[in-house]
């Protein structure tokens, strides 16, 4: 078994101011001591918070991402951080989810991305977004997101 290199890492087991927006949010990765093997990685973060760029009001949402890596594995606490730079940043559904997945294509370059983001109604309607990047690689365990639709009252 291999030992993971964190040595380029600034945010892990140091203590972190939050980011005040994602722009500013710092995404680090680390090596995949698995690179040549396909498997999948699921992170979930079911209190994701953003605000209405509207009207300021609290938006909610579960997200589901799933990816592929092909070298490089997300580091946990910098994805966590840079999900909370949400809660103050006004942005509407479609733009959170979108973005989250475009910065961590961009960081990871991994064979395969999806995200699910499945968005609490407010004002009657929920959004949902999905998106990925293409076919998941042949072969790819991949289980679904578990996420029931929203169903209200009915």
């Amino acid at each position: 078994m291999s030992k993971t290199d964190v040595s380029g890492l600034s945010q892990l087991g140091q203590a972190v101011e939050l980011p005040v927006n994602p722009d500013t949010a710092v995404l680090e990765k680390v090596p995949s001591n698995h690179a040549g093997t396909d498997f999948v990685v699921r992170f979930t973060a079911p209190e994701f918070t953003s605000l209405c760029p509207m009207t300021g009001q609290p938006d909610f949402a579960h997200i589901v991402i799933d990816y592929v890596p092909d070298g490089w594995l997300v580091e946990s606490k910098s994805l966590k951080l840079y999900l909370h730079s949400f809660r103050n940043h006004g942005a509407f559904h479609e733009d959170c989810t979108i973005d989250i997945a475009k910065r961590l294509v961009d960081l990871l370059q991994p064979k395969w991305l999806r995200i699910g983001a499945y968005w609490y109604p407010r004002g009657g309607i929920p959004i949902d977004v999905f998106w990925q990047t293409g076919e998941a690689p042949k072969g790819v365990w991949l289980p679904d997101q578990g996420v029931q639709p929203y169903r209200g009252r009915g």
